[in-house]
């Protein structure tokens, strides 16, 4: 009896702990977050949202969340959703991981599509559809970042963030296909966690710069060499000298860098450590101080510490920074875009729009979203960022989109990459006022 009884009572045990860990993760039994906290239940386009340090709870090491996203077909009746006035259409489909998505100096979109080891190009928008769909180049290591050099009219170079390298294609205005090879400008880490290197030039063009996220999450990089060079961002010379540490403590910045048109600085989004509870460590869109300190793994937010590193480097305590926008801990933040178009409406120009992946480790979902951080005409946040695309989780909380590029076509539309349902999604202003 005991033979039969056994194995029956783990299977129970096991089927209850799924049913009920599924019910939990749908929200269904999970009250509502306290303000400022969020989950995908409460995303809405329109929503203004604002993290202060003040905000924080004490981490909790002990009670980390493992909820990875159960990616589902799109169902007919999902859509993003976006506020009145915008139109959110299919620009493309059945693509390879699309991930990174930048716009060339003379209209054409850029995709990284990572898994493939491909870069395609889109050309002109027709009914909301790519005119020309073209395959850049193929056979590159899971790229991702890509930049056009010089800046300007009229680019030479197409630089591409491979995960272990930095390379250059030659380019004129219009190709569609490669000329040829690309040249090997330099080498960046590999392996390990975080493996995207996205990458951006100054607005004059003399510094390269490439963020490289850490190998793991919390790891000291004092004893594990592994980490050198990681959870920074890197700057070189366009032909890859001069090679070092432009900033650090950034665990990854590696899905999203991008220069503020406005005032020529350097931002990034980031994706913040783990396993310190459901709303810690809020991940963030910040201006990049040249020589900045930003907490990675000893300190984060500013001052506070990391109790896994309890007493490590005291030194850096007053150093670390705290962030611009402070964004739901565990959203994922991706690429980023600053919005130079003229078909949104009039408070939109020099805003920034980010792509959040959406969460793992926290027991109720967040992120899986675009958003938008004002920038109110003057370069600088102010702390708070809207919701602007959300949608992409279901009500049962299985995930049928995750965000992850953001560009601004040429008719000023904005053109989303989302990984999950491999797709590019365009958001069009009608004119109707919100």
């Amino acid at each position: 009896m005991k033979k039969i009884f056994g194995p029956l009572l783990s299977i129970a045990v096991f089927c209850a702990t799924f049913f009920i860990g599924r019910l939990l993760e749908s929200g269904r039994y999970s009250g509502p977050p306290k303000p400022p906290f969020t989950d995908y239940r409460y995303e809405k386009p329109g929503a203004i949202r604002k993290i202060t340090v003040n905000d924080l709870p004490a981490p909790s090491p002990g009670s980390s969340s493992i909820n990875g996203p159960r990616i589902v077909d799109r169902p007919k009746n999902a859509w993003p959703q976006a506020l009145p006035g915008f139109k959110v259409e299919l620009f493309a489909g059945d693509l390879d991981e699309p991930r990174k998505l930048i716009t060339a100096p003379n209209g054409d979109v850029f995709l990284a599509e990572s898994h493939g080891g491909d870069i395609r190009v889109f050309r002109g928008i027709s009914a909301g559809k790519p005119q020309q769909n073209e395959v850049f180049a193929k056979g590159l290591s899971q790229p991702y970042g890509i930049a056009f050099y010089p800046p300007g009219p009229n680019p030479k170079y197409v630089y591409v963030g491979d995960t272990d390298a930095v390379l250059r294609f030659a380019y004129n205005n219009g190709d569609l296909k490669a000329k040829g090879k690309p040249e090997h400008i330099a080498d960046l880490p590999a392996g390990g966690g975080h493996w995207t290197r996205d990458l951006v030039f100054s607005a004059d063009g003399k510094q390269l710069f490439v963020a490289v996220g850490s190998d793991s999450n919390v790891d000291d990089p004092d004893t594990h060499p592994e980490e050198k060079n990681r959870a920074d961002i890197l700057v070189m010379s366009p032909d890859g000298s001069d090679k070092h540490v432009y900033a650090y403590g950034i665990r990854n910045a590696g899905g999203g860098l991008a220069i503020n048109p406005k005032t020529g600085e350097l931002w990034c989004s980031v994706n913040e450590r783990d396993a310190l509870g459901d709303n810690l460590v809020p991940d963030y869109i910040t201006h990049v101080q040249d020589g900045g300190f930003y907490g990675w793994p000893y300190y984060y937010i500013g001052g506070h510490p990391d109790p896994r590193h309890k007493g490590k480097h005291p030194e850096l305590k007053d150093k670390s920074i705290v962030p611009d926008v402070l964004i739901q801990a565990h959203n994922a933040s991706m690429a980023l875009t600053f919005y130079e178009g003229k078909q949104f409406p009039a408070e939109y120009p020099g805003d920034i729009f980010a792509a959040q992946h959406g969460s793992w480790n926290r027991g109720v979902r967040v992120g899986y979203e675009v958003i938008r951080v004002p920038l109110h005409q003057t370069g600088k946040a102010s702390g708070e960022y809207e919701d602007f695309l959300t949608g992409f989780v279901l009500p049962n909380g299985e995930v049928w989109g995750r965000p992850v590029g953001v560009t601004v076509a040429a008719d000023g539309s904005l053109l989303v990459s989302d990984d999950a349902s491999n797709s590019i999604w365009r958001v069009s202003y009608s004119g109707a006022q919100k």
